[in-house]
């Protein structure tokens, strides 16, 4: 009998051969990615992430650690990962160049539209065209768990977001409850122009799972998921 699958996979994804892709569970380190059967090619690719805008274009693996939150490539065998732990993990998928993305988008990358920087370099590195991009918004804290101050919101105001589509009052004074899939819905579909049916979702909340890490739930600052995405090579 075959062991359970440590990570989530979107269906919509999985129809291409050359592409790998997950969304790590509780317990899914990075010790365990070489070990899952078509990882054991790859190399990993990890940032120092910095809750930025920051995204790096990879055609080779780099010489030093990057330094930001989010990584784009069209090179066979680089495995971009991205670490979440309450945060959203979002993958952008060009099949016509066959080109990927990996992005942080936390709040602070998300107000200063981390994503939109992600697809500009894909645009001017591979010609990537909107209408063809696939979007998958991985696991995250959802909004009925997601409370935030009012500087977060002035934030996203000040940005240009439509707060109302977004935030919802709390009971707590000055609080809100930010949606940040729906934020990123917005950037996707409404800035960048993706087709709203080539944006897929993970269904899931960090912090009400027990199969998934919350910084808020358990105030860990080590753990965190291991979420990936890559381009196999050819034989």
């Amino acid at each position: 009998m075959s062991a359970p699958k440590q990570y989530l996979s979107i269906p919509e994804l999985d129809i291409f051969p050359w592409l790998v892709h997950g969304f790590g569970l509780a317990g899914f380190d990075l010790e365990d990615l070489p070990k899952e059967p078509g990882l054991s090619r790859f190399r990993a690719v990890l940032m120092k992430q910095l809750h930025s805008a920051r995204v790096f274009w990879l055609d080779r693996f780099p010489e030093s650690r990057l330094a930001g939150d989010g990584l784009v490539t069209a090179s066979a065998g680089l495995l971009l990962v991205i670490k979440t732990a309450d945060c959203l993990p979002v993958f952008l998928v060009d099949p016509e160049n066959r080109a990927v993305a990996a992005i942080h988008c936390g709040w602070r990358s998300t107000w200063q539209k981390i994503l939109v920087s992600a697809f500009e370099l894909m645009r001017e590195n591979f010609g990537s065209r909107p209408e063809n991009l696939l979007a998958t918004l991985g696991p995250c804290i959802e909004q009925k768990c997601y409370e935030v101050g009012p500087e977060v919101l002035e934030n996203f105001k000040a940005a240009g977001f439509d707060t109302a589509k977004i935030f919802a009052p709390s009971n707590n004074k000055d609080k809100f409850y930010l949606d940040l899939k729906k934020a990123n819905r917005l950037l996707l579909a409404g800035e960048i122009g993706l087709r709203p049916e080539n944006i897929y979702e993970m269904p899931a909340c960090t912090l009400c799972s027990k199969d998934l890490y919350s910084y808020r739930r358990d105030r860990q600052t080590e753990r965190r998921l291991i979420n990936f995405i890559g381009i196999k090579e050819t034989d």
